[in-house]
């Protein structure tokens, strides 16, 4: 790839072929300059859709429109204890290049914020890994790697699931 480039994202998600998108990144792609860095991105699920429900709405046998505080602690917390594990596996993979790297999580709709990190860090690239789900679940999910290529205000590559 030619051009300079100051700013590349790598969106992971935990999954292994979104951590073999950012070894390909490390291994393929050569920054800028010294003030260059790849940005690893992790984007979170609100903790009312982590549960997949609605806590206000869980039968306690009081109001239905009574929120939960506790359970959405909980989820938060886990949510936490989760990203972060995914943010040190990224980090480990990166620790034996020498590479300026940072860290970035967003709470929301993965495509969405995706492309928003895209637009607030004027990124130059998006490596991100595409998980290849059945036509059922990508009618409902939707593609994030599809909508990122279709929206993202830079170049993007995608890296899919070896064989």
């Amino acid at each position: 790839m030619s051009g300079k480039l100051d700013c590349v994202i790598v969106a992971v998600d935990g999954s292994e072929v979104s951590m073999n998108a950012l070894k390909w990144a490390l291994e393929n792609l050569k920054l800028g300059s010294s003030e260059s860095s790849f940005v690893i991105l992790h984007v979170q699920s609100p903790p009312t859709i982590a549960a997949g429900l609605n806590p206000g709405a869980i039968p306690f046998g009081g109001p239905s429109d009574l929120e939960v505080p506790a359970f959405t602690a909980a989820i938060e917390a886990h949510q936490k204890r989760i990203t972060q594990a995914i943010l040190d596996h990224a980090l480990q993979i990166c620790s034996n290049k020498i590479v300026k790297t940072k860290t970035q999580v967003l709470v929301g709709d993965p495509k969405e914020k995706i492309c928003e990190a895209v637009d607030q860090l004027n990124a130059d690239l998006l490596v991100m890994g595409f998980r290849a789900f059945g036509p059922l679940k990508r009618m409902f999910l939707g593609s994030v790697s599809n909508y990122c290529s279709n929206h993202a205000q830079c170049p993007v590559v995608i890296i899919k699931r070896s064989s």
